[in-house]
C-alpha cells in the first residue's frame, strides 16, 4: 500500500491509455489514502490527486476552449479548472501568455488537457484573425469561445481621462468583443455536426447603473447585452430579407453572456480605497481560483442560447450579506482596516492582487 501511495505523489508519467488508465488508477488511490498512518499533509495530496482523475473522467471527450485575456486573473483561472477536466485549451493575451503557458503544462503534466498560447490584440482585426486561424491549428474544433479580455482605464473621474485612454477602453472591451465574437462564429459556423458556445464577459454597468470612477468602462459593458440579445436572435431566426448561410448549415452556434462578478484581480484593486476594499470588495469579491471552480461547470453546462452565466447570483449575494451583517460573519480576503489578508507562504503584487504562478 506504501509502495502504491509513493507511486501516486510522484510526478505522473505521461498517460498510455488516457481516460481508461485514470480510471483504473482510482481504486488503488482511495485505498492508500485511507490506509492507516497516512499523514495528514499526504491525504491532502491524495485528495487533490482523486478530485483531479475524479473531474477527467467526467470528460466523455475533450472540448475546444479559446480564452482572450487568459495569461493572468480570473482568465488563468479559468483555463487551470478546464484543463483540470481535460479539456484542450487555447488562451491569448495582449502580453506574451508562454509564461502562463509552462506554468499550466507544468500543473497539468500527465492530463488530458492540453493548453497552447499566442500573443493577441483583441482591438486589431487582423490579430483576432490570426487567433482564430491558430485555435482551429492547434486544438481542431472550438466549442467554447469566452471574450474575457478587458481593461478599465483605471479607477477616476471620467473627465481626468486623456482621450488615449477613452480610446484604449472602448476599443478592447467593446470594438475587441465585436472582432473576437465576429471570427469565433463565423469559425464556429464551419463546424458541421457541432454546437458551440461564445461568452461576452458582462461587468459593472452592465443593468444601466451608475459606474462613478468607472463610467467610460461601465458604458462599454452595457452594450454587451444588446450584442448578445441581437445575435441570438439572427442566429435562432435570421435576418429578414437574407437567405440562411448554406455553408453555416449543420453548425448550431450560441452566444451569452458570462458575469464573473467582483473578482481580486489588477482590475478591481488597482486604485482602491481601504473603504471600497472593505465593502462591497470584503463582502462579495472572491478570488479567481473560487470564481473559476464555480464558472467553468456552469459553462460546459450550458444549453440552448442567450444563457446569463453568473457567479455572483442573487442567492449567493444574500447569502454574503446574510453572513455578513447578520452572522457577523468576518471577510477571508480583507482585515478590519481595509487591508488585504495576505495568506501564508503565497506571493501577492503591490496592489494586493495574489500570484497565481
Amino acid at each position: 500500500m506504501r509502495a502504491a501511495l509513493s507511486r501516486l505523489l510522484a510526478p505522473p508519467p505521461p498517460p498510455l491509455t488516457g481516460r481508461r488508465t485514470s480510471m483504473l488508477l482510482l481504486p488503488t488511490i482511495v485505498a492508500a489514502a485511507l490506509s492507516p498512518g497516512v499523514p495528514g499533509a499526504r491525504r491532502g495530496a491524495v485528495h487533490s490527486a482523486v478530485s483531479r482523475l475524479a473531474m477527467q473522467q467526467q470528460t466523455s471527450s475533450p472540448k475546444g476552449v479559446v480564452i482572450t485575456g487568459g495569461a493572468g486573473g480570473v482568465g488563468y483561472a479559468y483555463a487551470d479548472e478546464f484543463l483540470a477536466r481535460g479539456h484542450w485549451v487555447v488562451i491569448c493575451d495582449v502580453k506574451d501568455p508562454e509564461p502562463a503557458v509552462m506554468a499550466l503544462r507544468q500543473k497539468h503534466g500527465g492530463g488530458l488537457g492540453r493548453i497552447y498560447g499566442c500573443t493577441t490584440d483583441v482591438s486589431s482585426a487582423e490579430s483576432v484573425g490570426a487567433l482564430a486561424q491558430f485555435a482551429k491549428e492547434q486544438i481542431g474544433t472550438v466549442h467554447y469561445w469566452i471574450n474575457n479580455a478587458g481593461i478599465n482605464g483605471g479607477r477616476r473621474p471620467f473627465t481626468s481621462l486623456s482621450t488615449q485612454t477613452v480610446e484604449a477602453v472602448v476599443k478592447v472591451n467593446l470594438i475587441g468583443v465585436l472582432l473576437c465574437t465576429l471570427e469565433a462564429i463565423k469559425l464556429m459556423r464551419t463546424q458541421r455536426g457541432v454546437e458551440s458556445h461564445v461568452f461576452n464577459t458582462v461587468g459593472s454597468g452592465v443593468k444601466g447603473g451608475g459606474t462613478p470612477g468607472y463610467a467610460c468602462y461601465g458604458a462599454t459593458k452595457r452594450g454587451l447585452p444588446q450584442l448578445t440579445d441581437s445575435l441570438v436572435k439572427e442566429l435562432d431566426d435570421g435576418v429578414e430579407g437574407y437567405e440562411p448561410d448554406e455553408a453555416a448549415r449543420g453548425a448550431k452556434v450560441n452566444v451569452h453572456t458570462l458575469s464573473p462578478g467582483m473578482v481580486f484581480t489588477d482590475l478591481l484593486l488597482n486604485d482602491s480605497t481601504p473603504k471600497l476594499r472593505k465593502f462591497p470588495f470584503g463582502v462579495l469579491a472572491a478570488q479567481p481560483p473560487e470564481v473559476a471552480q464555480d464558472l467553468v461547470p456552469k459553462i460546459l453546462a450550458t444549453s440552448g442560447n442567450g444563457q446569463k452565466v453568473e457567479f455572483l447570483t442573487t442567492d449567493r449575494i444574500l447569502t454574503k450579506f446574510f453572513e455578513r451583517f447578520v452572522q457577523g460573519k468576518k471577510s477571508e480576503y480583507i482585515d478590519d482596516n481595509g487591508n488585504v489578508i495576505k495568506v501564508p507562504g503565497a506571493q501577492y503584487l503591490d496592489n494586493g492582487v495574489r500570484v497565481q504562478y
